[in-house]
């Protein structure tokens, strides 16, 4: 798949985790519909770069470096965080659940757990965008070029 749609689908995921993690903006059941949401989306952004991440960890394993490491080790973090996030919502779920006849007790043990990692995973996002800047200015300066007649843009690997 090309950088520009990649930078599209990242564009819509990290866009629809924003509304979704604000459930004063959209109230509690659609925040949790959106939240499944944006777990699905996260599937479709892994599988975008399905191809990067196995080359981060061939590259990682063979000439590891603080880059790699650390992208990995970011990424790992982001997705512990995004599972826990999203299993924690769904033990807190009044909408969801419900709409399909369940009931998960624990409540005081899932609503911290759900608030602290949220803010936790929404830290993390943070530092992913701010960490692959130069690839999203890449490929937004791509873009710009093409139109001018250029077309020299690479995505980097780590």
């Amino acid at each position: 798949m090309d950088a520009k749609r990649n930078l599209s689908v990242d564009a819509v995921a990290l866009a629809v985790y924003l509304v979704a993690a604000n459930p004063a903006l959209t109230g509690i059941g659609v925040h949790e519909w959106l939240g499944l949401a944006v777990f699905v989306v996260l599937l479709v952004h892994a599988a975008l770069h399905f191809d990067w991440i196995v080359d981060t960890v061939k590259g990682a394993a063979k000439a590891p470096s603080a880059v790699r490491l650390g992208n990995l080790l970011l990424d790992a973090l982001s997705l512990a965080a995004f599972v826990v996030v999203t299993v924690s919502g769904l033990g807190v779920s009044g909408s969801v659940l419900a709409s399909f006849g369940l009931y998960a007790n624990g409540y005081y043990f899932w609503d911290p757990l759900h608030a602290i990692s949220a803010k936790v995973l929404l830290a993390l996002l943070v530092v992913h965008v701010v960490v692959h800047w130069k690839w999203f200015y890449n490929v937004l300066k791509k873009e710009r070029g093409e139109k001018n007649g250029n077309d020299a843009c690479e995505r980097p690997d780590a």
